[in-house]
């Protein structure tokens, strides 16, 4: 019975480590997402300069509409 016991707390253990390192990472995860965003409205701008275009307002607002709909 002892091995037994031995077992499960180990199992238990590690789902229970598994669970706690998932939530955590995610959250880690998302707050970096919210802090870095992965496209911003200078880059856009710059993308439309090398293009050799003059972006307007609408269009820069436009953009990161659709791509914060597809997040």
């Amino acid at each position: 019975m002892n091995i037994l016991s031995s077992i499960m707390y180990t199992l238990v253990g590690v789902i229970v480590g598994a669970l706690l390192g998932f939530f955590f990472t995610k959250r880690k995860y998302e707050k970096q997402l919210k802090e870095n965003p992965p496209i911003n409205e200078k880059m856009i701008r710059a993308m439309f300069l090398q293009m050799g275009r003059k972006p307007s307002e609408a269009q820069i607002r436009q953009i990161m509409k659709s791509v914060n709909q597809n997040r």
